[in-house]
């Protein structure tokens, strides 16, 4: 029986995300991957929002996709496009990145921190104990491993061998996607009831070409074929545009369910596992990957024995509000651009609405995960939210708050002046970085804020603690998330 600290189920995304989060925090971790590559097959995702760049930014790593993708200064909200180049980060746009090079570039990175991937084996039932967890593979093998997390997308076996329920509401319209060759020159754009066709390459334009069609029945008996695609862009178009080719065809719903509880126990979810959706908005990946970015540091703490199993318990009350908040946002896009008078009403309303500039950072706040706000209770307006990428003049020379989080350790800005903090009981597990900073702090959304003498932030980049170096409350706040101080002796 081959023992591991961690046991990921999934390759995708988020397993890849919380296995690199993982590796970089000195965890032993191992994913099973039923894929022999990390080629993706059929239609995924196809950009990545401002939050999940920053979050990259963190590990240093950001450089890599941006120069594989496109940057695009809006987001869109049920086909209603949020200019976003006003937000105050340094990733005030969407990247146009298809989850076919997203994957390779994560998995890249994954492997230069030597995670071992066992490609072509699944997970196909486990068996959790007080100390730890029995995972079975598809080839007879036993792993081993204090924790299981399933990253094993929509239809979870962990999940369901768990127990944990999948609660939300069944489809209600089914769309079929493609990736084909045209010989005909198609139309390109939306569809005003969703949908559309556009260039796989949006840089140089031209085939092959990503086709996305409402379809006028729910149920389906088996896969799309290539004609019944010619038959749908027939039904829409008047033309079939001289479909062929087709690398692939699939078809999604607007099915949406989020598991009831994140953890029981050893097991955890993360990504399609935790909540499944539409796609509207491009957030499915993007909630993922903030997921693992969310439970990678927590879980290492708790493995290495610095934090309490306890910590584990903020995963689900910090992401399970997100899930849920992903979830009623693409339902509601979903009704914005059903294609009947009273939804295209409400569509010209929703639009009008969302030219006022308070409007539009609300939606769009939310839309790139910028606004994100963890409840730590009451405090300054940066509690519980993401740090801003300041640029900081330290002892060493200036740097980016990114910068300092690369080795994903928490880390202690001290604004009040060099010596006036001492955290040597946590020294060992948390970066004190005495720091100035001269320019205004401001957040998406809410916008400027008043700066303060010493914030306290979480590997994930999300701040613990605000306060004055007189102010009594940062050392239990790094006790309550970093563990218990050492002792001197």
């Amino acid at each position: 029986m081959t023992e591991h600290a961690v046991v990921i189920a999934g390759g995708g995304p988020s397993g890849l995300m919380l296995a690199g989060e993982l590796a970089v925090a000195g965890v032993d971790v191992v994913i099973v991957e039923p894929r022999t590559s990390q080629v993706v097959d059929g239609s995924r995702a196809g950009g990545l929002h401002a939050r999940t760049i920053e979050v990259l930014d963190q590990r240093g790593i950001a450089d890599r996709f941006l120069a594989e993708g496109q940057r695009f200064p809006m987001v869109a909200f049920g086909g209603i496009p949020l200019d976003i180049s006003d937000f105050p980060t340094r990733h005030n746009y969407l990247l146009a990145l298809w989850q076919s090079l997203f994957e390779p570039i994560l998995a890249d990175w994954v492997g230069e921190l030597d995670v071992p991937i066992l490609r072509g084996h699944e997970v196909v039932g486990f068996t959790q104990e007080d100390s730890g967890v029995e995972v079975d593979l598809s080839d007879g093998t036993v792993l081993r491993a204090q924790y299981l997390v399933g990253c094993d997308g929509g239809r979870s076996l962990v999940r369901k061998a768990s127990d944990i329920d999948f609660v939300g509401v069944d489809a209600s319209t089914s769309w079929m996607i493609a990736e084909v060759e045209m010989a005909d020159e198609p139309e390109i754009g939306m569809r005003p009831e969703g949908g559309g066709i556009g260039p796989v390459n949006r840089a140089e334009g031209g085939g092959p070409f990503r086709v996305v069609l409402v379809e006028r029945e729910l149920d389906h008996s088996g896969d799309p074929t290539l004609k019944d695609l010619s038959e749908a862009l027939v039904a829409t178009y008047g033309t079939d545009f001289g479909v062929h080719s087709p690398t692939w065809i699939s078809r999604f719903t607007d099915m949406t369910r989020q598991a009831a509880s994140y953890r029981q126990g050893r097991v955890l979810l993360a990504g399609d596992a935790a909540h499944v959706h539409p796609p509207q908005g491009g957030q499915g990946l993007n909630t993922g990957v903030q997921d693992a970015v969310n439970l990678g540091w927590k879980l290492a703490q708790v493995v290495k024995g610095v934090s309490p199993e306890h910590l584990l318990d903020t995963y689900h009350a910090e992401r399970h509000p997100v899930g849920a908040r992903v979830l009623k946002n693409t339902m509601a896009q979903v009704a914005l651009v059903s294609a009947d008078p009273r939804h295209k009403a409400l569509q010209d309303t929703m639009t009008e609405l969302l030219s006022m500039d308070e409007p539009r950072k609300h939606i769009a706040g939310m839309l790139s995960g910028l606004d994100i706000h963890y409840d730590f209770g009451e405090g300054h307006p940066l509690l519980g939210r993401r740090m801003p990428d300041l640029d900081l003049e330290t002892a060493n020379g200036p740097t980016r708050v990114s910068t300092l989080l690369h080795d994903a350790r928490p880390l202690l800005l001290n604004f009040g002046g060099p010596g006036s903090l001492d955290i040597s009981p946590w020294s060992d597990r948390v970066r004190l970085v005495d720091a100035r900073y001269e320019g205004e702090w401001e957040l998406p959304v809410l916008g400027a804020v008043a700066s303060t003498q010493v914030v306290v932030i979480r590997p994930d980049g999300h701040v613990a603690w605000v306060g004055e170096t007189k102010d009594a409350g940062f050392t239990e706040a790094l006790d309550a998330w970093f563990g218990a101080a050492k002792s001197p002796h």
